[in-house]
């Protein structure tokens, strides 16, 4: 038995939905444990494509059990969605649970948010206007609706609360238009008898799968950086997408936890707003964007892009309790003459090696980097450490020395097949 949960040691999009889907073929669970439909993974299986949003990477296996859980804020016209999809691109999905306590996403929180975002004008975060941030709002506040109140008797009087109290914020702090209850109302009821076969205790599910010995991989959304409480806040996503979020959003207790992954590219994006202190604004940060495919997934926004940032993975490794790393897309970085690691920041007079809270020294940090050479030789078909070339396997025996953690895997290639295996999880 193993339980691995991946997470995101930069600013998200490190490429997590392919290692998840790789790692799934082992696995017996795979459980999404925090985040909403903000969130994006591409999944290549031969010459198909798969765009996933709530859905775990590990649902194009169709004899694994995957879970979305109650760290999850779901949006059912996007689940229904992207459940349509699958389905007619032959997907199975009857091992699909949701869980009961998960909060939903209503037409409310999409307002809001982006009433918000057009608020605060050229200081607003770079959310994706799709009801996240205000959907967890709800839940911190006590007002949000769950799964299982969707199903329940009391559905029609707390929705009809809510409505109330958000078209009075809308029309008196926005002034828009507020909201149909009737129309909500039918809507979501819809939703119910659809969702109703999905739903179940999904913490019962996973620690009873854990105490009979299975393999559970737990996938996380966005990455370390984008964190409520450790990330560049406020410039920041509204759950938890660390390893501690694995806990709460699946209902486990940590000592069910064995190996916590982080993913990071062998370079750093980051999408949205917020400082980035190896961005790459010119010519070459381009040139990575092309070849990296840098756009969201989600919103189909272009990653700023930028040198692998050493400082901000030994973070990750520290709040996250890293066992081992996964390093995708080092192919990207073939035929480039020279390569940089940042692996601290000048700040004025000073010189730091640990993460600063502060966005305002963030800002005026300048990165300190060590020069690599480059390789030019094409790496997408090594399937082991030796077939790399001696450059490469040198770029990331560095990257373990200035964070401190073991690369298990590392991806070559866009393909589920294009990842070399340094450490089996699963056996």
């Amino acid at each position: 038995m193993a339980t691995v949960a991946l997470v995101g040691v930069q600013w998200g999009d490190e490429g997590k939905g392919k290692v998840t889907d790789f790692l799934a073929a082992r696995a017996d669970l795979v459980v999404r444990y925090q985040g909403g439909n903000n969130a994006g993974h591409t999944v290549v299986v031969g010459e198909e494509e798969f765009r996933l949003h709530l859905l775990p990477s590990g649902i194009l296996y169709p004899d694994k059990t995957c879970i979305i859980g109650n760290g999850v804020v779901i949006d059912p016209a996007v689940l229904f969605n992207e459940i349509e999809v699958l389905t007619r691109r032959g997907v199975t999905l009857a091992k699909l649970l949701v869980s009961e306590r998960a909060h939903l996403i209503l037409p409310y929180h999409r307002l809001l948010d982006a009433a918000e975002e057009e608020r605060r004008g050229k200081g607003c975060l770079g959310t994706t206007r799709r009801g996240i941030g205000p959907a967890y709002t709800d839940k911190a506040a006590r007002t949000g609706l769950r799964v299982i109140d969707l199903l329940g008797e009391d559905f029609p009087q707390l929705l009809a609360e809510n409505i109330a109290y958000k078209n009075a914020i809308l029309r008196n702090v926005y002034g828009k238009e507020g909201l149909s209850y009737e129309e909500v109302y039918r809507e979501y009821q819809a939703y119910a008898e659809k969702l109703r076969p999905y739903v179940a205790d999904t913490s019962l599910v996973i620690n009873r799968a854990i105490a009979e010995g299975k393999h559970v991989l737990f996938e996380g959304a966005q990455g370390t950086l984008l964190d409520l409480d450790h990330g560049t806040y406020p410039f920041v996503t509204s759950s938890y997408p660390t390893a501690g979020g694995v806990c709460i959003g699946a209902g486990v207790g940590p000592r069910a936890i064995d190996y916590v992954v982080g993913v990071a590219k062998a370079y750093t994006t980051r999408v949205g707003e917020g400082p980035f202190p190896t961005e790459l604004p010119g010519e070459l940060g381009e040139e990575i964007r092309k070849r990296g495919r840098e756009f969201g997934t989600t919103t189909g926004r272009p990653r700023r892009c930028g040198w692998f940032d050493a400082v901000i993975v030994r973070y990750a490794a520290r709040v996250n309790g890293l066992t081992h790393l996964c390093i995708t897309k080092l192919d990207v970085l073939t035929g480039l003459p020279t390569l940089k690691i940042c692996y601290g920041y000048r700040y004025k007079e000073e010189e730091l090696r640990e993460f600063p809270a502060s966005l305002e020294v963030l800002r005026s940090c300048q990165p300190l980097y060590e020069e690599l050479p480059g390789w030019t030789e094409d790496i997408s078909g090594a399937r082991r450490l030796e077939d790399l070339p001696v450059n490469a396997r040198r770029y990331l025996e560095r990257i373990e020395e200035l964070t401190g953690v073991p690369v298990a895997l590392v991806g070559v290639g866009v393909r589920r097949e294009q990842m070399i295996v340094c450490h089996s999880f699963f056996g």
